[in-house]
């Protein structure tokens, strides 16, 4: 039940209080919309499709800087989101003068819709979960799900761009599946930072008992596995190593959610869901984000090291209950290239005896091998947090971005939401709220499995600037739901 805005004005009283009042700086905030309407023709498929398609609909941005020319960015985006999964293909912004404008470039080939066939090996019918990594010498790689609707087939399909993403070579295919018990699922991809050779490719791999593989798998079904695979180029993408599985959870346990972060001595650390359908001596059922690390550039990895328990409840409307669908089981993680100090974040109701989700965060200083206890990131409003983001800028400022309801009416034909950056100048112990964009109507965004921005938000920096790479629904415009905005938010 909504909490009366007298007491929502009292606990955000109290939790101003209990933020920092003596952070070293205040943030200004310059916001850019993005993106525009679809390149895309409707009916671009190439087969019937099932499902409800969300025109002009942009969703689950990332982004990345260029380390040789910074103000050079490029992010990416789903691009006309179907209701049941993925989208009509991937599109990637560009900017070469620190976010002032950018342009549209569609990643060629990795969709029917952007002009993939059998001949260049983009032969798919929809792409999901897009993720952009630079190289330290200025290469930037791209890697998609691409997978079809009207069948099971599925890939991880990679593109590489070495002019900042103006353009995109054909993709390389890094894992392709045909049977209907395997799905390849929430993929990202890592350009080592000291080392332009080698680019890491991580995800789970779903298998399932029958002919049930899909991109809308639910959570908690039983009798399938879904281990994490792993797969990285050498020689700066002109060949990738065949994909290989690099930790097992066992039968009717899997993972989600897979991101590295390469240490600065060059270790590497993945963070991942790590889910037990079932209590046993060892375990016990739910959600933990754990990672697992490699001190060999990923030729092999550790066992799982726990970081805590995922007690998310999930997000729904307060006035309603409707869903929506947020980064509930996908942690992020981030690093301090000066100190190591790895940050993980992600959505927890701990702190509230499991009424809501918050965003909370733990943190390591000794490589990833233990984890401090998890802690909450923003204000007590009683009312829920979700879809965090976190990096580090080079000062060792810690930046987390999320959205909440806090602005919400208790009309139940709308839902505003907000989105918010907390910063922390003394590695977590307190965090200072900056106010992003918004409200707006979350209620126009695509209902996929609920209303939908994105698993993830993109969020960067350059230098002691953070930069967040998000999406809002354009409030009533249900012929233009969503947009991708660019914010720089400069100390």
């Amino acid at each position: 039940m909504r909490h009366h805005k007298i007491v929502l004005a009292i606990l955000a009283i109290l939790a101003l209080i209990t933020m920092s009042s003596s952070a070293a700086s205040s943030y200004s905030v310059t916001l850019k919309r993005v993106s525009g309407l679809s390149p895309f023709t409707p009916g671009c498929n190439g087969a019937p499709q099932s499902g409800a398609v969300y025109i002009n609909s942009e969703v689950e941005p990332w982004i990345a800087v260029n380390p040789t020319n910074p103000k050079n960015m490029a992010g990416a985006w789903q691009q006309d989101r179907w209701s049941n999964g993925g989208a009509n293909g991937l599109v990637a912004g560009v900017t070469r003068n620190g976010g002032k404008t950018w342009k549209q470039v569609v990643i060629p080939h990795i969709t029917r819709c952007s002009g993939g066939n059998a001949t260049n090996g983009g032969d798919y019918e929809r792409a999901t979960d897009p993720w952009v990594t630079f190289a330290p010498n200025g290469d930037l790689y791209q890697l998609s799900l691409s997978f079809n609707d009207s069948n099971t087939v599925n890939a991880l399909l990679v593109s590489k761009s070495t002019n900042g993403g103006d353009s995109w070579s054909e993709p390389i295919t890094v894992i392709r599946d045909t049977a209907p018990t395997v799905f390849n699922d929430k993929q990202s991809i890592t350009a080592d930072p000291y080392n332009s050779n080698f680019v890491y490719a991580v995800w789970d791999r779903l298998v399932f008992p029958s002919e049930q593989a899909s991109a809308a798998a639910s959570l908690f079904a039983l009798g399938y596995r879904g281990p994490t695979w792993f797969a990285r180029t050498t020689n700066g993408g002109a060949t990738w190593e065949p994909a290989r599985m690099i930790y097992d959870p066992g039968e009717v346990n899997q993972t989600i959610g897979s991101q590295i972060v390469v240490l600065p001595n060059g270790d590497l650390v993945n963070v991942f869901d790590l889910i037990y359908n079932f209590k046993n001596a060892h375990q016990v059922r739910g959600l933990n984000v754990a990672v697992i690390r490699s001190t060999d550039k990923g030729a092999t990895w550790s066992e799982p090291i726990l970081v805590g328990d995922l007690l998310t409840v999930e997000v729904h409307d307060p006035t309603t209950g409707e869903d929506v669908r947020t980064g509930d089981i996908i942690p992020e993680i981030a690093v301090d290239p000066n100190t190591g100090t790895l940050y993980i974040t992600w959505q927890d109701s701990r702190f509230n005896g499991g009424l809501h989700d918050d965003v909370v965060f733990s943190k390591s200083t000794d490589g990833g091998l233990t984890w401090s206890t998890p802690a909450r990131v923003n204000p007590n409003l009683g009312v829920p947090a979700f879809t965090p983001s976190v990096e580090v800028a080079a000062d060792g400022t810690v930046g987390v971005t999320y959205y909440d309801f806090r602005n919400d009416t208790s009309d139940p034909a709308t839902l505003p939401t907000d989105y918010w950056f907390a910063h922390s100048h003394d590695g977590g112990n307190t965090w200072t709220e900056v106010h992003v964009a918004g409200p707006f109507d979350m209620k126009t965004a695509p209902f996929a499995r609920g209303y939908f921005v994105g698993d993830y938000e993109g969020l960067a920096t350059n230098g002691n600037t953070f930069l967040p790479f998000f999406v809002q629904a354009n409030s009533g415009n249900t012929t233009n739901p969503t947009d991708v905005f660019f914010a720089a938010l400069k100390p």
